[in-house]
């Protein structure tokens, strides 16, 4: 392999051998299906998860050279997750935009984005703001400290207090009506 251009900038720690490319089995192995998982919460597709968690290792792969700490490669993979969860999100949305204006015709007909609620807490979830979900499942589904969830979504600490509190109310509220 080529070493990296001096120009590369490193994510954090201490240079890992270009040649010791274990650490990303290892990652692979032990995290995907968390990654996908945390991804399926985001998108309700488990199809599209798989595919959004391998882009995530391929470019983890490609931006291996400037990672100098293994340690900080899950966080950098649970950030490009929720991106790449966000942007599939926003095309689906223009997507459906885009085929509501355009059909004139039979209004029962399957747009491809109708999925069907499979718990009561999943159908709460998708209720919720983009950004209290997120941080609803980073901080109870994957078990992150709020240091975490901030870095993974790049907010403050306090905002991802915000989010949280505001998104377990509205949670609760939503399961108790489930509930009656």
């Amino acid at each position: 392999m080529e070493t990296p251009p001096a120009s590369a900038t490193p994510i954090s720690g201490t240079p890992v051998p270009k040649e010791d490319d274990d650490w990303i089995t290892e990652m692979f192995v032990g995290q995907y299906w968390s990654l996908v998982r945390l991804s399926v919460l985001l998108l309700d597709d488990h199809t599209e998860a798989e595919d959004i968690v391998q882009e995530a290792y391929i470019r983890l792969s490609a931006a291996q050279h400037r990672i100098r700490d293994p340690e900080k490669a899950l966080a950098y993979l649970r950030t490009t997750v929720v991106n790449l969860s966000r942007s599939l999100l926003r095309r689906r949305r223009i997507a459906f935009r885009h085929r509501t204006e355009q059909q004139h015709t039979d209004v029962g007909e399957d747009t491809g984005l109708a999925v069907l609620d499979r718990t009561a807490i999943i159908a709460a979830l998708r209720v919720l703001p983009r950004r209290s979900r997120e941080v609803v499942v980073l901080r109870y589904y994957l078990d992150l400290t709020e240091a975490q969830t901030a870095d993974a979504l790049g907010l403050s600490v306090g905002s991802v207090k915000a989010y949280s509190s505001r998104g377990r109310e509205q949670l609760a509220k939503l399961l108790r009506e489930e509930l009656v």
